[in-house]
């Protein structure tokens, strides 16, 4: 908990201002995503081409839900029953985002979204850059 503390601390000392994210554009973290790239502290950067589940996002007004999900070539999805709800707060010019699954809770701030791309940081520094998910199509 301290180090997210710590964390948001150093977030607020960039400054107190308007958020950088408009709230509007909070609607764009609703479908389905996948994990692009996260990236260290320490500067490297982990990429991924090919990713065997992707993430689904339901939000409104503030709460909502993230499930894994696996996509089929049929166009369908596979889940299991688990899923994390979420939360997104407003502290100072910062979206938090609030996850709390059967397992634990977590925080990450939302650093940049737009309707194809998002990227959060956890307390921990470490990045995470999501893509909007394409499902494979396979011609008949």
């Amino acid at each position: 908990m301290s180090r997210i503390l710590f964390f948001l601390s150093i977030l607020m000392a960039w400054g107190c201002k308007e958020a950088s994210i408009p709230k509007e554009n909070l609607q764009y973290l609703n479908g389905y995503w996948e994990i692009s790239e996260v990236g260290f502290p320490d500067g490297s950067k982990k990429t991924y081409k090919v990713n065997p589940t992707i993430d689904f996002i339901q939000l409104e007004n503030g709460k909502g839900f993230r499930k894994k999900m696996q996509p089929r070539f049929d166009g369908t999805y596979k889940t299991s029953h688990d899923v994390e709800q979420l939360t997104v707060t407003q502290v100072d010019a910062f979206f938090i985002l609030s996850y709390s699954s059967e397992f634990s809770d977590w925080e990450e701030t939302l650093v940049q979204i737009d309707s194809t791309n998002f990227s959060v940081m956890n307390a921990e520094g470490v990045t995470y850059s999501y893509k909007r998910f394409e499902p494979i199509k396979i011609p008949k």
